[in-house]
C-alpha cells in the first residue's frame, strides 16, 4: 500500500509542478455583461409619478392610472387604480410593492401596499398610520420588514421600521442617522440598510450602513448622484446604481459590493435623459422622457457568464477522478472482504497516522473548502476560534472517551448504548444518526460542490450532483474502509495543496504583494477572532468553549464518522494517537481555509469589476477558481473541491452502511451468515449514496444564504439528542433506558420549539439540545429503578 500511496502522491506532484511551469494567467475576461434592451412606450399624456416591479412585471402610476406591462406584451395594460394624494416615492420586493402618499408640501403622510391579483387587478392595501408626517422619505424592504427614512417636522432624521411589512404591523422608531442632508435612496442588503445622503452642492452623496447590532457607521461616499429609485439589491451582496456625474454625460450603471466596499462600473448602457427607475428581472428599468407625457422605458439586465473548463482542466480532474476508482478497485481486488470487519473497519489493521489524516479529511468536507473562505471573506475569523478550543476538547478525548469505545471491540459505536442501556435506545439513536448524516451533512456537502460545479462549466446543479455522488459511490462500495482510508491520505494532499497555491497565487497578484494583503486584512478586522461578549446571539468565545463541551468531548462518542476511524485502528493505544495526530492537523489546516477567505477579500477590493454580482456568497471561492486561476491549475483545484466533498462523502456512505448493516440488519434478520451480511453492506453503501444524492438534489431547490449555518442548524436539531445519552451512560452510573428515552425525546422537541423562536444563535443548538437531554434524561431516570446490569468497563469510573 506504501509503494501505491508513494506513487499516487509524486504523479500528483509532478502535474502541479508540469501546471505551474507550463500555464501563464488568466485571461482578463469579462465574469459580467449587460442586456440593454428597450420597453414599448405609455400610451398616456400624465406624467409618471411612480415606477416599480411587481412579481416582474414593471407598474407605472400616474396620479389617476395604474399600467402594466406583462411578459411578451407589446402594450401596456391599464389597470384600475383610485386617484388619491401625489405619489412621492415606491419601493417593491417578494411579490409586493409599497407607494408613499403625501400632501402638497411633500411630506409623507401615509403608506400602500400594492399586490397583483390573480385575474390581473390591483390590490391597494392602507398600512397602519405613520408617528408622523416625514419628508424626503425613502423606502425599502429587508427581510420580512417595510423600512422609512425621511425628515421629520423639526428637521430631524428618522428611521422608521414595520415589521412584518403589513397591515398588522406596528410602526417602531429606531435610531436616527447622524449628518445633514436629506436622503437619495435607501436599499436593504447584506442584513443591513444601505443610506445615500445628498450633501451640499459639488459634494459626493455621503454612505451609511445601518444594522441591528452596530447600529449606523459611516461608509464612505458614492462616485456620482443617485438617480431616484435606481437603488436596488443585486445577489446576495451587491447593490446597483445608476449614478450622474457632474461632468454631465450619462448616467453610469454601477455595482457596490457590500462586504469589500468596492465600486466597479458595469458595461454602459444607452441611458439618456434618465428621470426615474426601479428594479426590474436582474437589473433597472427607467423613464426617459419622450414625445407623450408618459415616456418612454428603458432597460439593463445584468447576466452572468460561464467560465467554461478548457482541455487540460478536464485532464486533470480525470486523471483524480480516475486514480480514486483505480484505488477502490485495487482494494476490492486485493481484499477476500470474508467479514463486515474487513469491510467496515479495515479488519482493524489501519496505522494510527492514516487513522488521523483521515479523520481530519473526513471532518475538511466541502463546507471547508467553499463555505468555510465564504464566511471568513464575508466576516472575519471568529469561527477559527472554533478549531483552536476543539484541540483541548480532542485530548480529553484521546485520553479517556476513546480508549473506552477502543476496549468493547465496536463496529457500530451505538453497540454501546444496547450494552449500557437497551436495544431500543440504539436502534433509536442509530437511526437519528443516519437521518443527520444524510439529511444534514452528506446533503450539504454534496450540495457545495455541485455548486462550485455548476458556476465554473455551466453543467446543471442536478448533473453536477449526480456526476459527484456516482463517483463517490462507486470507489466506497468497491473499496470499503481501508480504500476510504488511504484514498482521504491522497486527497488531503490535493486539497490543500490546491488551497496553499489559491492563497499564494491571490497575494502574489495583488500590485502590493504581501504588504498590501497584510495591511488592508488589518485595516479591515478580517483577521479577528476572539469576541469575549456574553451576547448569545453572536459566535462568542464563551460560545465556543460551550459548544467544543458538547460538540467535541460529548459527542464524539457518537461521531460513527470519526470513531469508525479509531475503532480501525491496531490497538488501543494507536486509537488514542490517531486522535493526537487528527489535532495535530486540525490549528494549521483551518488557518489555511480562513486565509483562503481574506485573500479572497483582499483581491476583490483590488479588483472589484472581476465580482459577478448575481452569484451567492458561498461561489465566491469557485468563481475565482474558474475566472482567475491558470489553466490546468484550475483543474487541479477543482480537483481538490471535489477530494474535500469525496472525503466526508466516501465517510458518511461507509459510516451510514455500517449502521444499517450492524444495528438494524444483523439485529433483525434471523439465519445470517457473514457473506449475506457482506452483500448488505455493499447494496447499503449503494442506497445510502443514493439518498443522500437525493437529499441533496431537494436541497438545490431552495435559495439558502449561507450552508455553513444551515448544517450547523441541522445537526444541532436532530443530532444533539443521541449525543447526550452518550454523556449519561459514560459519566453517570444512575442513569437508565427510561430516562434516557424520555431526555431523548424531549430534547429534540424543546430545541425545535427554540430553533423556531430563533432565541439563540444557530451555533447553540447542538449544545442546548445535549443539555437538555442530560438534564431531562437524568432527572427521568430518578423516577425508575437504577440499572440492574453490570457496569463494569461502561463509565469513565473504570471497573467499579
Amino acid at each position: 500500500m506504501t509503494s501505491l500511496l508513494s506513487a499516487a502522491l509524486r504523479s500528483l506532484v509532478l502535474i502541479a509542478m508540469l501546471l505551474i511551469g507550463l500555464t501563464g494567467p488568466a485571461q482578463a475576461e469579462s465574469v459580467a455583461s449587460v442586456r440593454s434592451d428597450t420597453l414599448p412606450a405609455l400610451a398616456s399624456d400624465e406624467p409618471v409619478q411612480a415606477l416599480l416591479s411587481l412579481s416582474g412585471q414593471p407598474l407605472a402610476l400616474t396620479a389617476g392610472k395604474a399600467w402594466t406591462l406583462a411578459p411578451g406584451a407589446k402594450n401596456w395594460s391599464e389597470l384600475p387604480w383610485p386617484a388619491g394624494a401625489p405619489l412621492l416615492g415606491s419601493a417593491a420586493g417578494g411579490g409586493q410593492g409599497f407607494v408613499l402618499r403625501g400632501g402638497a408640501s411633500g411630506s409623507v403622510e401615509r403608506v400602500e401596499r400594492l399586490t397583483l391579483q390573480a385575474g390581473g387587478g390591483l390590490s391597494v392595501e392602507a398600512l397602519p398610520a405613520l408617528p408622523e408626517s416625514l419628508n424626503q422619505a425613502r423606502a425599502t424592504l429587508l427581510g420580512d420588514a417595510l423600512y422609512l427614512v425621511g425628515r421629520g417636522a423639526d428637521g430631524g432624521a428618522r428611521l422608521l421600521q414595520l415589521k412584518p411589512a403589513g397591515v398588522d404591523g406596528q410602526w417602531q422608531r429606531l435610531a436616527d442617522w447622524p449628518g445633514e442632508g436629506p436622503p437619495s435612496a435607501l436599499v436593504g442588503q447584506t442584513n443591513a440598510l444601505w443610506l445615500s445622503l445628498t450633501t451640499a452642492a459639488g459634494q459626493p452623496e455621503r454612505q451609511l450602513r445601518w444594522s441591528a447590532d452596530r447600529g449606523w457607521t459611516e461608509r464612505g461616499t458614492l462616485p456620482g448622484a443617485v438617480l431616484v429609485g435606481s437603488a436596488r439589491p443585486l445577489g446576495q451582496a451587491h447593490v446597483l446604481y445608476l449614478l450622474a456625474d457632474s461632468n454631465g454625460r450619462p448616467p453610469r450603471l454601477m455595482t457596490f459590493h457590500t462586504i469589500t466596499g468596492s465600486w466597479a462600473q458595469l458595461a454602459e448602457p444607452a441611458v439618456g435623459d434618465a428621470r426615474l427607475a426601479a428594479a426590474w428581472k436582474d437589473g433597472l428599468i427607467w423613464l426617459r422622457p419622450g414625445a407623450t407625457g408618459g415616456g418612454e422605458f428603458a432597460t439593463a439586465e445584468v447576466q452572468a457568464g460561464k467560465q467554461l473548463l478548457r482541455w487540460l482542466d478536464w485532464v486533470v480532474i480525470v486523471v483524480y477522478l480516475v486514480a480514486m476508482l483505480g484505488m477502490g478497485l485495487y482494494f476490492y481486488l486485493r481484499e477476500k472482504r470474508n467479514s463486515t470487519s474487513d469491510f467496515f473497519v479495515g479488519g482493524r489493521s489501519i496505522p494510527f497516522w492514516a487513522a488521523g489524516v483521515s479523520l481530519y479529511a473526513a471532518n475538511t468536507s466541502s463546507i471547508s473548502y467553499i463555505a468555510i473562505p465564504a464566511k471568513a471573506f464575508e466576516t472575519n475569523w471568529q469561527y477559527l476560534t472554533n478549531n483552536l478550543i476543539a484541540v483541548l476538547g480532542l485530548m480529553f478525548v484521546a485520553v479517556w472517551i476513546v480508549p473506552l469505545l477502543r476496549r468493547l471491540d465496536l463496529m457500530s459505536v451505538f453497540s454501546y448504548l444496547e450494552t449500557r442501556f437497551h436495544p431500543s435506545i440504539r436502534m433509536l439513536s442509530s437511526a437519528l444518526c443516519i437521518l443527520v448524516q444524510l439529511g444534514s451533512r452528506m446533503s450539504v456537502i454534496l450540495f457545495l460542490p455541485s455548486l462550485a460545479i455548476a458556476t465554473i462549466t455551466g453543467i446543471d446543479v442536478v448533473w453536477s450532483i449526480l456526476m459527484m455522488g456516482g463517483f463517490t459511490i462507486a470507489y466506497t462500495a468497491l473499496g470499503g474502509m481501508k480504500a476510504v482510508v488511504w484514498t482521504d491520505v491522497v486527497q488531503l494532499v490535493v486539497k490543500m495543496g490546491g488551497a496553499i497555491f489559491a492563497i499564494g497565487f491571490m497575494i502574489w497578484s495583488l500590485k502590493g504583494g504581501l504588504p498590501e494583503f497584510v495591511h488592508e486584512a488589518a485595516a479591515a478586522n478580517k483577521t479577528r477572532m476572539f469576541d469575549f461578549s456574553f451576547d448569545l446571539t453572536k459566535a462568542t468565545v464563551w460560545g465556543f468553549v460551550f459548544l467544543v463541551l458538547f460538540d467535541v468531548v460529548l459527542t464524539f462518542p457518537k461521531d460513527q464518522v470519526l470513531m469508525q476511524r479509531t475503532l480501525s485502528t491496531k490497538s488501543d493505544r494507536d486509537a488514542g494517537r490517531s486522535i493526537w495526530a487528527f489535532a495535530a492537523i486540525m490549528i494549521p489546516g483551518g488557518f489555511v481555509f480562513y486565509t483562503i477567505g481574506t485573500a479572497l477579500f483582499v483581491y476583490y477590493k483590488a479588483n472589484p469589476e472581476r465580482m459577478n454580482p448575481l452569484l451567492t456568497i458561498d461561489a465566491t471561492f469557485p468563481m475565482f477558481i474558474a475566472a482567475e486561476l491558470p489553466m490546468g491549475v484550475t483543474g487541479l483545484i477543482i480537483a481538490g473541491i471535489f477530494a474535500a466533498a469525496m472525503a466526508t462523502l466516501s465517510s458518511i456512505i461507509n459510516s451510514v452502511a455500517t449502521l444499517a448493516s450492524v444495528d438494524f440488519y444483523e439485529k433483525l434478520v434471523k439465519n445470517k451468515d457473514q457473506k449475506k451480511s457482506v452483500l448488505f453492506a455493499e447494496l447499503m453503501t449503494v442506497a445510502a449514496g443514493l439518498i443522500g444524492v437525493g437529499f441533496a438534489l431537494l436541497l438545490s431547490r431552495f435559495d439558502i444564504h449561507s450552508l455553513f449555518d444551515v448544517s450547523i442548524e441541522l445537526a444541532g436539531l436532530l443530532g444533539g439528542g443521541f449525543a447526550g445519552a452518550y454523556t449519561l451512560g459514560m459519566f453517570t452510573r444512575r442513569a437508565n433506558s427510561q430516562g434516557v428515552a424520555i431526555g431523548v425525546a424531549s430534547s429534540i422537541v424543546l430545541t425545535t420549539i427554540a430553533w423556531s423562536l430563533k432565541l439563540v444563535h444557530p451555533y447553540f443548538y447542538l449544545a442546548i439540545s445535549i443539555l437538555l437531554c442530560i438534564v431531562i434524561g437524568y432527572l427521568a431516570s430518578l423516577l425508575f429503578p437504577p440499572p440492574s446490569r453490570s457496569l463494569k468497563g461502561l463509565t469513565i469510573y473504570g471497573d467499579d
